[in-house]
């Protein structure tokens, strides 16, 4: 069965950086990340494919970079450049299309992980 850990969340201060991995248990596959933030809906952040090529929401491009390790399985979320807009609980998944052009997801959500931005 397939099966995604989110894990590196944590608290960063305006401007700072952190990065977020994502575990799977499965076959190697396209991924993408996703974040709520409270009160609002989940949103698409960036996505990338089984052979590397990457996706980004427009909210995040030039700030976050995403990658692969194939050989651990797992996909990471570079995020610099921190905003308090960027509080949230992020979240990977597999998603519907390529590029990525909605927050709905193939499978159910995981605990995720959160991070906060705040001076």
């Amino acid at each position: 069965q397939v099966q995604l850990v989110e894990s590196g969340g944590g608290v960063a201060q305006p401007g700072g950086s952190l990065r977020l991995s994502c575990a799977d248990s499965g076959r190697i596959k396209t991924l993408a990340w996703y974040r709520r933030a409270p009160g609002k809906v989940r949103e698409y952040v960036a996505g990338i494919t089984s052979g590397g090529s990457t996706d980004y929401a427009d909210s995040v491009k030039g700030r976050f970079t995403i990658s692969r390790d194939n050989a651990k399985n797992t996909v990471f979320l570079q995020m610099n450049s921190l905003k308090p807009e960027d509080t949230a609980v992020y979240y990977c998944n597999v998603p519907w299309n390529w590029p990525v052009s909605t927050a709905t997801s193939r499978y159910g959500w995981g605990l995720g992980t959160q991070v906060t931005v705040s001076s």
